[in-house]
Parts: structure tokens; C-alpha cells; sequence
């Protein structure tokens, strides 16, 4: 499988795109960046591509039904219930933010996870 490596400037986007909010963390993945609330993860960066999890399945299918998204991940097995955010949006990260900060909200929601102790 592979991983797509994203460049200097796809991770500087993506962390100007993730909420300043307590329990927000950016993390490293597989040389790739994830954005997590209260130790879910609710949007990543996979090579130059964002993808944001939407939990709320109405919301979803409007984010789908805008041209240019599609699925998020590896093309072999992709991320059910996340969707990639088109291409073309680099260039408008407010719409990205938009979209990033609902993601945020709805998995905000979710229990916090409990890391379990290193022994």
C-alpha cells in the first residue's frame, strides 16, 4: 500500500485549517498529519489530500454531492465515513476551515478516548 507523503506546504495549510479549540491536537500518522478532538480523530492529511470525518450522514452527503470530493485514504482501502475535499479548495482555506470545524464539532461529540497505560 501506499503512502503518499505530503509537502512543507500541504502541512502548513493543514494546520492553519485546524481549529485553535481546547482538546484539539495535531499529531504525526504514517508521515502524514491527523487532527484530533479529545483523542478522536477528525480530519488528516494524506499526501497533499485533506479529509474530514463526518459522523452526521446528512451532512456527509451534502459535503459529497459538492464536485471534486471523494473518498479519503488509501485507494485500496479507503475511510468509511470520511471524504476527501477537493483539490482545488488549497486555495480557499476558509472553505476548507468550514468544513474541518464541522468535523470538529460532530466528533467533538463523541466520548474522549482513554489512552491505555504503557507497560
Amino acid at each position: 500500500m501506499h503512502v503518499p507523503k505530503p509537502s512543507d506546504e500541504d502541512r502548513v495549510l493543514f494546520r492553519s485549517v485546524v481549529p485553535d479549540a481546547p482538546g484539539v491536537v495535531v499529531k504525526p500518522m504514517f508521515g502524514n498529519l491527523g487532527a484530533f478532538v479529545n483523542g478522536n480523530m477528525f480530519a488528516g492529511l494524506f499526501g497533499s489530500l485533506i479529509g474530514v470525518r463526518m459522523l452526521d450522514e446528512d451532512v456527509k452527503r451534502e459535503l459529497e454531492a459538492i464536485e471534486g470530493t471523494g473518498s479519503y485514504g488509501p485507494s485500496e482501502r479507503p475511510m468509511r465515513g470520511w471524504v476527501g475535499l477537493p483539490a482545488e479548495w488549497a486555495a480557499e482555506p476558509d472553505l476548507i476551515s468550514t468544513w474541518v470545524a464541522t468535523a470538529m464539532a460532530q466528533v467533538a461529540e463523541l466520548p474522549a478516548k482513554v489512552t491505555k497505560a504503557k507497560h
